[in-house]
């Protein structure tokens, strides 16, 4: 009687041991996903916050380059600005343009975007120019300005989809 209560004491043992490496081996693999998911989310995290700062610094600077217009244009003409606020506003739109090409494929139009690079090369004749036939006697500096409104609020508008991807991927 003694024997079998040895050997079934000692199968026993062989079932519990196998079941313990067993675990051991779960434990493992889920460190190892748990460790994954930590890395990808912290990879996450790290790319919002890079892409919130930079579409924060862009917004901002759009946000002085359309002030600036506003503020003249609105004065007495566009004429009157000092070139170096131009020439500011010109830097602007040509930064944002090339950082943010991607985000802004399909928002601006190519007449948009063929406008924009008049301005950015010549920021002051771009103004001085007469009306063509096909524009309109309205101040050229207005559609300079929907052009960098567009791109703030085509940048909000990012932002505000980049918050809402943060928040799901917090939970």
């Amino acid at each position: 009687d003694l024997t079998n209560k040895i050997e079934e004491l000692t199968a026993q043992s062989a079932r519990l041991n196998t079941e313990i490496k067993n675990h051991e081996k779960e434990v493992a693999e889920n460190q190892a996903s748990l460790d994954k998911a930590t890395a990808l989310r912290e990879k996450q995290l790290a790319e919002f916050n890079a892409e919130e700062k930079d579409l924060l610094e862009s917004i901002s600077a759009l946000k002085a380059a359309v002030t600036v217009l506003s503020k003249h244009n609105a004065a007495a003409g566009f004429l009157q600005i000092p070139s170096s606020h131009v020439l500011g506003v010109a830097a602007t739109l040509q930064n944002e343009l090339s950082k943010h090409a991607s985000l802004l494929e399909g928002v601006l139009t190519c007449s948009e975007r063929k406008a924009a690079a008049a301005f950015v090369q010549a920021p002051q004749d771009y103004f001085d120019a007469a009306p063509t036939f096909k524009q309109s006697y309205a101040p050229q500096s207005g559609e300079i300005f929907g052009i960098l409104r567009q791109m703030k609020e085509t940048f909000e508008s990012n932002l505000s989809a980049s918050h809402k991807e943060e928040m799901a991927n917090q939970k």
